[in-house]
């Protein structure tokens, strides 16, 4: 499907670029990562901060390379600001992201096999297509009045 994306919602910018970072300028903040689909770097990239709760990276391996056994030691982290992770697995699907002050930023559609780190600030979606999310977060989720405030967007 070819639909120009300005004809689908005029506000929306085409961006094509394999990895793209949003940010709040007003308040120099991060609101999310965006890696396209086709984004194939040559050597292991990651694309946030150590600051983050939650690390997005594509790691790459020859063949014949392998991962050694292991496992995960316990180790206590505070997590104040749930990050998600969401890879779409399956048709058109519009972000609408938002500012702490929940002001209207931009807008980005996400196609089949791109990823998004939500990284702060508000987000809301629209599926355009019937749609498929694979979603990664710190939990366990407690429930939408513990997790989230739901606020009026665009």
């Amino acid at each position: 499907m070819n639909t120009d994306l300005k004809e689908l919602n005029p506000e929306v910018e085409e961006i094509k670029l394999p990895v793209e970072v949003i940010t709040d300028q007003v308040h120099n903040t991060t609101l999310c990562h965006i890696v396209r689909a086709n984004y194939s770097p040559q050597t292991t990239e990651f694309f946030t901060p150590n600051s983050y709760s939650q690390q997005l990276g594509i790691i790459k391996y020859n063949k014949n390379e392998s991962i050694k056994p292991h496992y995960h030691n316990v180790v206590k982290r505070e997590v104040l600001l749930t990050q998600e992770v969401l890879f779409i697995r399956k048709g058109r699907v519009k972000v609408n992201l938002y500012d702490k002050d929940l002001h209207f930023v931009t807008s980005r559609i996400l196609l089949q096999g791109d990823t998004i780190l939500l990284a702060s600030g508000g987000h809301g979606f629209e599926m355009m297509e019937d749609s498929e999310m694979l979603e990664v977060k710190q939990g366990p989720y407690s429930g939408h009045a513990a997790d989230k405030t739901i606020f009026e967007g665009v």
